[in-house]
Parts: C-alpha cells; structure tokens; sequence
C-alpha cells in the first residue's frame, strides 16, 4: 500500500467525495526485481567472421577517425553521415538490379523512406552543433548523390533526396553541401574530408565478392554496412546522454535520448528491407555463406559485438534514475523512487527537462524491444519458423520493465486522478 498525504493538496479542499488521503495498492509486476540481461554476444569466432564479413575494422578505423578536435558532434555526425554515403550506394546497387523478379516498386518506396528517414536524423543531430562544425563554400565533389540526381534509373529519387536535404536542414546553421539547392546560402558542410566518401568507396566489395554468385550478396553486405554506421554513431551518443546526466544538463540529455529512440527505430526499418531481398537467392546466399546458428540463444543479430553494446548501454540508462531524481535507492526496497517520481510529475514547476528525459528513456526502451520482436518475425519470415530458436531474443522483449519505479508512480498517478469521479 501506498499512503500520499501530499497528493491530497492537488485537489480543491471542497471536494466532499475525496478523503485526505488515497490508499492504492501497486501491482506486483512493478515491484522492482533484478533481472539479468539476456543478450550476449555470439561465440568469438561468429563475431569475428561476422566483422570480416562487413570490414568492420576498415570502418571503424573510418568512424573513430578525428579530423576535427575542436567539433565536438564529429564522433556522432562523422559515421550518420557515413551510413547515408554507404545507402547512397545501395539506392545505386538495387536500381542496378538486372533481375526481373526483383520488385523495384516497392524497393524505390523503402530507399526513399529510409534516406529519408536518415536526413531528418542527421538534421536533428546538426541543429544542436556549436561554431565549431567544420564549413566553407564548396560543394562535394565525391558524394554519389549528384550522381544519384542525373543518373535515369535514380534520377527522381535523387532530386527528391536533395529537397530532402533542403527542407530538413534549414534550422540549422549550416547545409550538407551535396548539390541541394540552399536558397538560405548558408555555408556547407565540409562533407568529402568528413565523410571520405573515397576511402569508403574502396570498401564497396566485401571478402566473398569474388566467388559468391548472388546478387543478394551484395545487398545484405551494404545493408549491414548501413546498420553498423548508426549503431556506432549510438554508442557515442550513450557516452554523451552519460556524461549530460552526470552534469546535470538534463536538457541536452533529453535531446539525445529522443534521438537514440529514432535510431532504433530506423534500424528496424533497416532490418525490414530484408523482406525484399527474394527467399531462394537469400537461403541460397546463406547456404554460401555458411551462416547457421550454433545454438538456440544464437540469434544471428548477436554476433554484431556493437549491438549488444548497444543494447546494454540503452538498458543502463535505468542506473541514471537515482540521479535524476535526486534521491539514493532505499536499500530495503522501499517506495522511495517512486514517490520522488510522483512529485516530479505532479509539481512540473522546474521539472519539465527531467520529466522530457524519463519519458525519452521509457521510449528508449520501446524501441529497443520493439526492434528485438521485429528481428524475431524477420526471421521467420526469411528463413522460416523453425530458425527462430533464440530464447534470449523473446526474453529480450518480454522482460519486466527497465524503469518499475516510473511505472509504479504512473499507475498510482492514473489511479488517483480515476478515483476522482
């Protein structure tokens, strides 16, 4: 039971139905219970032929790289920007399809959303820059989009990129400098020395290349390419989400958490371009590959290492509650989260930057799950229901909340005001 004297003071005095106080009884699933991750990563050697696979360490090397040490979002924009170079070449890759089975239809439409999807992103990162952001007049002249834009095949979905960028990037200081039209004339970005659109060029082919005829091969490559670019970008933006709550900056935390749940959601629209892919050339492809699982919690997303990174840092965002709420952990187990939670909804007054963030964190967590339940139908659908074997991708999302002190306060929050009536 939960007894809340000060709760009694957010209702008028003349209320003659309301006693003093309100007496609500929590649930159990949101007692707080310690739970173990479930995620892990693939055995060292599926990791390792995995990040072989992508050239993962080339594209490391790529991302980590610091041209610029005075641009403090370089760690974050450099390997965003680098992931829309990289779906540049898709877009080029699938429009060069000779294969007449192939839906091109639907493939235009999911291209589109997704660069789309990755302009806005990338906007939203650009609209917090500082001075420091690396800019002059020239254009780029090794982007693939100008090439996009007047190639037939690709020629309105490059145009449309490029009203993309325009629209999306005027509330920022500065544009991407890949030919739109910056009517504003502000400066562009210095793209070509921060994304390197050459160097990434040059790891177009991946190591099966030479001896792997399928087309499909390609795809999957720069598919995952694509995917492993945001999931970097996301670790550097965890270690900033970490360091804004340390200080205390809870606006510019809240910021960034809201642009971690759009990553993971962009990456299960990443994920759901698989369905295009045709079934025979893709079971063939993982015939050739020799991608097979090793055991029933192997789920084939777990040998990227930078997921599961990815994952347990998004789940640790819960050790920063304390924190925020300015109050220890009551170590007999007590309600003393949930009640510091439940002032902070109800007094608002200085609060509202907090309050952003624990919502985005909640949404964080959505997302995430969300992206684990689509990755378990994906696979179904591409290989069939009997590959789905991993418990840890269920237990994944069906684990107890990652915040029950929030939950708790929430529950006995839409208790009160029902009682009301």
């Amino acid at each position: 039971m939960v007894d809340t004297d000060w709760k009694s003071k957010m209702v008028s005095s003349e209320s003659p139905k309301l006693s003093s106080k309100l007496h609500v009884t929590i649930p159990s699933p949101f007692k707080v219970v310690a739970v173990s991750s479930p995620i892990s990563c693939s055995a060292p050697a599926a990791c390792s032929a995995y990040e072989l696979y992508l050239r993962l360490p080339e594209l490391r090397s790529l991302w980590s790289s610091r041209d610029f040490p005075r641009w403090s979002n370089e760690p974050i924009l450099k390997p965003s920007l680098q992931a829309l170079e990289i779906t540049f070449r898709l877009v080029l890759s699938v429009c060069s399809d000779a294969r007449p089975y192939i839906n091109h239809r639907e493939w235009n439409r999911r291209l589109d959303s997704l660069v789309t999807s990755q302009i806005q992103l990338i906007a939203s990162i650009c609209e917090e820059d500082d001075q420091s952001a690396p800019v002059s007049d020239g254009r780029s002249s090794l982007s693939l989009l100008p090439q996009l834009a007047t190639w037939r095949k690709t020629e309105s979905l490059g145009k449309k990129f490029l009203c993309t960028i325009d629209n999306e990037m005027r509330r920022c200081k500065y544009t991407l400098g890949l030919g739109e039209h910056n009517v504003s004339n502000k400066p562009n970005l210095l793209y070509d020395a921060v994304c390197k659109p050459n160097d990434l060029y040059r790891l177009k082919d991946n190591p099966y290349a030479d001896h792997v005829d399928n087309y499909e091969n390609q795809t999957l490559y720069v598919l995952h390419q694509i995917l492993e670019s945001w999931i970097y970008a996301s670790l550097s933006l965890l270690n900033r989400i970490d360091e804004n709550i340390n200080e205390e900056r809870f606006d510019k935390a809240s910021s960034d958490v809201y642009l971690l749940e759009r990553i993971w959601r962009l990456m299960t629209e990443m994920e759901d371009l698989h369905i295009l892919m045709d079934p025979e050339d893709f079971l063939k492809l993982k015939k050739q590959l020799q991608i097979k699982s090793t055991g029933k919690n192997d789920a084939f997303c777990f040998r990227s290492r930078g997921l599961v990174e990815m994952t347990k840092m998004s789940k640790d965002l819960r050790q920063k509650i304390p924190k925020i709420l300015e109050v220890e952990v009551d170590p007999t187990g007590g309600p003393r989260l949930q009640e510091a939670a439940m002032r902070m909804y109800a007094r608002k007054k200085g609060e509202c930057d907090k309050i952003h963030l624990l919502q985005g964190m909640q949404a964080v967590e959505g997302a995430a799950k969300s992206f684990f339940f689509a990755y378990k139908q994906l696979v179904a659908v591409m290989m069939g229901s009997s590959q789905v074997e991993s418990d840890s991708l269920s237990q994944i999302f069906m684990e107890p909340t990652y915040y029950p002190s929030l939950d708790a306060a929430k529950t006995f929050l839409g208790e009160f005001w029902g009682n009301l009536g």
